[in-house]
Order: structure tokens, then sequence, then C-alpha cells
């Protein structure tokens, strides 16, 4: 059993070739054998998101607080708020602008990949 207690792994910030804006990045934990999955606590603060992307396998979304928007390539664009679960398919170009609907919390969303 592997345990890892909150802040015990070190934030980084958003890479600019991923994201646009503030965004940090809490690793929550890594694919293990024979597992693919990861995870990770995304926080995006005011205006901030994703550049268009894929994932191989999908992505789960689950927002944990604030609001925003995703949007699939060609498809029209969806809110989002805190509580709210995407599942975006394998292989679809996405992207994400959470909390570019309100000037307060930042919006925060554990990224699970697999």
């Amino acid at each position: 059993m592997d345990i890892k207690s909150c802040g015990s792994q070190p934030s980084a910030k958003g890479p600019t070739d991923w994201f646009t804006g503030n965004v940090r990045i809490d690793p929550l934990f890594q694919p293990q054998e024979p597992a693919r999955a990861s995870g990770a606590g995304v926080t995006f603060e005011l205006g901030a998101r994703t550049a268009w992307h894929t994932h191989p396998f999908g992505q789960v979304l689950i927002v944990t607080s604030g609001c925003g928007w995703i949007q699939c390539w060609g498809e029209p664009i969806a809110e989002i708020r805190a509580g709210g679960v995407v599942r975006c398919p394998p292989g679809r170009n996405l992207r994400a602008i959470l909390n570019g609907m309100i000037a307060n919390a930042p919006t925060r969303s554990p990224n699970h990949a697999s």
C-alpha cells in the first residue's frame, strides 16, 4: 500500500504549451502496472484555459469548485460547474476554459487520464 498525504507531493506550474494563464498542477497518483490511470488536481486561476489537446485513452474531469466551459472539436461549448463530471472520449480534440465566467474562487478539477 502507498499512502500520499495531502501536500506531500510538490505542485508545479502548468506548462505554457499545455495552458494559457495561471494553472497549478498537484499530483495525486501515478500509474502502477498493470494500470495506466494517473490523476492530478489542477487549479485554474481566472481566465486560464487548456490548449486544444487529446488523450489517447480518454479523460475524466471532476469539477470540485468554480465553473467554466469545455468543448470537443466541432461541438458546442458546454458549461461545467462544481460537482460536474465530464468524460472525454479517447482521441477527441478538446479544450477547457475553466473559471472563465466568474471572478471569485479558482476552479479546481482533479483530472484522471488513463
